[in-house]
């Protein structure tokens, strides 16, 4: 059974970077940059998740409150939220985030526009403390990215790469469920780049998170091999 992640608010469900268009000069909304770096388009959504992690009241408070806080379920915005827990990182955790992670994978692969979760996934239940960071680290992801992101080589982020970026996702989501200390950062930090990139339309955001999930690649089978070749090794000896 799976859980779909409502939207906060009253009214339709809008983008989490998108601000009040105010007629400017020129015709132009006053928020308009030539070099389109939507950095007051990113104040809602950072204003609301730093506002919700400081109002927290509930000890324990489960994945769907902060989905709720976090506000639209997209591709982009899922796969930041189930990454965030794993890159702080979070706790016991690992194995019910990568099975997410797998789910938004294959909601990628099948074209699914609006991503859903595992029913055990939405209820897992984090400490106050810990949902605090996981919003707040939200909340500066989505600052940082107010500052630097721009929709360029947005072929990237269009549906031809979803293919890719769900093999990815899912290779990411295998690493994250393995019981490597520290092991969830690489690949967390690889995601945070790819849904960063895909909420923004920044192909190089999307590019920096391939290259990222390369390297987690390379340094887990490393580190698997390492401990391969040691433990034949002790077993021959």
């Amino acid at each position: 059974m799976a859980t779909r992640w409502p939207f906060t608010g009253a009214g339709p469900p809008e983008a989490p970077w998108s601000a009040p268009r105010v007629p400017g000069p020129q015709g132009l909304p006053i928020n308009h940059r030539s070099d389109r770096q939507p950095i007051r388009m990113t104040l809602p959504i950072v204003e609301r998740l730093r506002e919700a992690a400081t109002t927290l009241q509930e000890e324990r408070v489960s994945m769907r409150d902060i989905a709720q806080a976090h506000g639209p379920e997209a591709h982009g915005t899922l796969l930041l939220l189930l990454a965030m827990p794993c890159l702080l990182p979070v706790p016991g955790v690992g194995t019910l985030l990568g099975l997410g992670m797998v789910a938004l994978a294959v909601a990628m692969w099948r074209g699914q526009g609006t991503p859903y979760l595992p029913h055990r996934v939405a209820n897992l239940e984090l400490s106050r403390h810990w949902a605090q960071r996981v919003l707040q680290g939200l909340a500066s992801a989505y600052a940082l990215a107010g500052r630097h992101a721009k929709a360029r080589w947005s072929h990237l982020t269009g549906p031809t790469w979803h293919s890719v970026i769900a093999l990815v996702v899912a290779l990411m989501a295998v690493i994250v469920v393995m019981p490597i200390p520290f092991g969830n950062v690489l690949p967390s930090l690889a995601l945070t780049f790819i849904g960063l990139g895909l909420v923004f339309k920044d192909g190089i955001a999307v590019l920096l998170g391939l290259m990222g999930a390369g390297l987690a690649v390379s340094a887990t089978g490393g580190l698997v091999l390492a401990v391969w070749l040691w433990g034949s090794a002790w077993l021959l000896a």
